[in-house]
């Protein structure tokens, strides 16, 4: 079976698009979350995500954008996101965000996890190599797939050792991918990256693959049209700050 992963589009349309364009073919979606927010486009979004299906996990951003989360934590750009969109969002797609399973979930016959910031806690940001030795160490699955950070990569132990994995892409504004083969009696953390508002210094949107019958999971890039994201971000009115950042992935 071949899985397209995908987390954090943040109501980018743009991106998605652009990511179910260039995919290669897959058999099922696996989302990890945080699909509204940020962006001009929920309920635009948020419906393409209730037709691709598959197993969906709730985010951060998602919660707090269907009314279950205070804004407190939030900075003031997210908060304001968040806001607007509880104005905008439809009554169907607002009860389908609020309705979305917590992580973990799992692929039944696979040995993974699939959650949004880590099995233990949906909001926590694995970003540090220490406190992913935790979580696999804690963990009985051989692949947890996560997102929330934004950062495309990962981490894996081979019971001796702790590494940190970077995908290296040979262009950084055309389509590329990197391959990482799955290796046996190994435990890994990896992270699709951000569809819609990218956090690596990459402005390409970004998405992974699954072939658990070869044994790889793919890291891809893929650019889109930013600008129309920026104007569409501008025009609702949201703060400039979330169309600005777009262009420099951070």
């Amino acid at each position: 079976m071949r899985a397209l992963v995908i987390s954090d589009i943040h109501a980018n349309l743009q991106a998605l698009e652009a990511v179910l364009q260039a995919a290669p073919p897959w058999d099922e979606v696996w989302n990890l979350g945080d699909i509204v927010g940020y962006g001009a486009n929920p309920n635009e979004v948020a419906q393409k995500a209730q037709s691709l299906g598959g197993v969906i996990v709730r985010g951060n951003h998602d919660r707090a954008c269907a009314g279950l989360a205070d804004l407190e934590d939030f900075s003031e750009a997210a908060a304001e996101a968040a806001r607007w969109t509880q104005s905008i969002l439809t009554a169907g797609n607002r009860n389908w965000l609020a309705n979305l399973p917590r992580g973990p979930l799992q692929r039944p016959g696979l040995p993974l996890q699939l959650v949004h910031g880590s099995p233990f806690d949906e909001d926590e940001y694995l970003a540090s190599r220490g406190r992913a030795h935790a979580v696999l160490t804690a963990s009985a699955a051989k692949i947890i797939l996560f997102g929330h950070t934004h950062i495309q990569g990962g981490f894996a132990t081979n019971g001796e050792e702790d590494f940190r994995l970077v995908p290296h892409f040979s262009s950084a504004s055309e389509a590329d991918w990197f391959e990482l083969p799955v290796r046996r009696g190994a435990q890994y953390l990896l992270n699709p990256g951000s569809v819609g508002q990218p956090r690596d210094s990459d402005w390409r949107a970004a998405f992974g693959l699954f072939d658990d019958a070869q044994d790889v999971f793919t890291w891809h890039r893929v650019p889109y049209d930013v600008s129309e994201a920026q104007r569409r971000i501008r025009r609702a009115g949201l703060p400039d700050f979330l169309a600005a950042r777009l262009v420099t992935g951070q």
